[in-house]
């Protein structure tokens, strides 16, 4: 378990989502602790190592003596390692394996275009925003109305049960709600301010049975005031994830910054379940 000093430590040094200790506790329901300047999130028979060293030094070679380090300390049958590059080593033993890149939005650089500003004025006009740290019955039909027309991974999917529980608990998550002049839950998007340095947005959803254009793009402008009102020099937007979603962050000025790899590790003589459905089982 990491201490008080460790976890504030985590909270200035932090540059990734994965570094949110509240938000990896609550979705994967292990504990955290630090290792030679990683993160890691430990329970039951699976060990998670966010492989983005707190210092920012990152080499392979560190990267692969760390995971030594956790397994031979944890011995995980699952390890599930992020980080921008995988050791080689462990690709022998990776059952799974996901490429991508994580997004930045710089808001000392860039400022939104007035085209854009013009769209969300013009959302505003059917919409209100409101800020909040619940997570109601109106979510979940959003959430329920997304995973039906939308093919997520099993890791996102979690990563959206996970909200209720996780916004019950969290002191710096922050809901961002757009409501039509019925009171009706058009758009929400859900943001950590918890990291020193940046904005993570974490998830949002749109409704396509009460659709008004540009909902998304009302929230994305006020998320950037949010954002500046608490001194942050940056969002970090999170994964690419596909086309769409890229297209979306970067006309909003979010560009690719960190290289992402993600592996699952099986470790174990007898397969059992995997770490995600073990971490679904519990949600």
């Amino acid at each position: 378990m990491i201490t008080c000093q460790e976890e504030e430590y985590v909270f200035t040094n932090g540059y990734v989502p994965e570094h949110l200790v509240g938000l990896m506790s609550a979705v994967s329901k292990g504990e955290p602790f630090l290792i030679e300047d990683h993160l890691n999130f430990v329970k039951d028979n699976w060990a998670i190592l966010v492989g983005y060293p707190l210092d920012q030094h990152f080499s392979i070679e560190r990267c692969e003596k760390v995971v030594k380090k956790v397994v031979e300390r944890f011995r995980p049958e699952y390890l599930w390692l992020i980080a921008p590059e995988i050791p080689a080593p462990l690709l022998d033993t990776c059952r799974e394996r996901e490429t991508d890149r994580y997004y930045r939005l710089d808001l000392e650089q860039s400022n939104p275009k007035p085209s854009l500003q013009r769209i969300a004025e013009k959302a505003s006009k059917e919409l209100t925003v409101e800020r909040t740290r619940s997570f109601s019955k109106d979510h979940e039909a959003l959430i329920r109305e997304l995973l039906k027309r939308e093919k997520l991974s099993s890791r996102i999917t979690a990563l959206y049960r996970a909200m209720p529980e996780y916004l019950s608990h969290s002191q710096t998550a922050c809901v961002l709600n757009a409501r039509d002049k019925k009171g009706r839950l058009i758009a929400f998007y859900v943001l950590d301010l918890g990291a020193k340095k940046f904005t993570t947005y974490l998830l949002g959803s749109h409704s396509k049975k009460h659709y008004v254009p540009h909902a998304s793009d009302l929230l994305f402008l006020k998320m950037i005031e949010l954002s500046r009102e608490h001194g942050k020099n940056e969002i970090n937007l999170g994964l690419g994830v596909n086309e769409g979603i890229r297209r979306f962050k970067e006309k909003w000025g979010g560009a690719p910054s960190l290289p992402y790899e993600f592996c699952e590790c099986y470790y174990g003589t007898t397969r059992t379940l995997s770490l995600i459905k073990a971490i679904e089982g519990k949600l």
